[in-house]
């Protein structure tokens, strides 16, 4: 999957982007074979400001857009990790339904195909 990084608030770190790299590598599993060549991910990562009293806020979104749809998530946390990770989970579910109906919805129509076949070749 191509993705791209922006950052607001701090600069990107090696560690940083090494963390993104192994995390956005897992949600290759949920993407249908054919529609590969057409993922593309947008991650903004950021502080939110600078003048908390119980310290930084970090936010983490995810916008992915696969076969036509887009799926965006957003989660802000104290952490910054913390808030990639629970993003990422958020855009796993989403990317997990949308391959289950889409797997369905194919197996639907093959089966409502099979049925037509079997009915022109039965009748005779």
């Amino acid at each position: 999957m191509k993705y791209n990084v922006n950052t607001t608030g701090f600069p990107l770190t090696p560690a940083i982007s090494d963390y993104l790299d192994k995390k956005i590598s897992h949600l290759d599993k949920f993407i249908i074979p054919n529609l590969e060549e057409s993922v593309m991910c947008y991650v903004e990562v950021g502080k939110t400001t600078n003048h908390h009293k119980t310290g930084d806020l970090f936010r983490a979104e995810f916008t992915i857009h696969i076969g036509g749809k887009s799926f965006r998530v957003s989660t802000e946390r104290e952490d910054l990790y913390i808030a990639i990770d629970e993003a990422l989970n958020e855009a796993a579910e989403e990317l997990k339904s949308f391959k289950g109906k889409r797997n369905s919805l194919i197996k639907r129509g093959g089966a409502k195909i099979k049925s037509i076949i079997k009915g022109l070749y039965g009748s005779n």
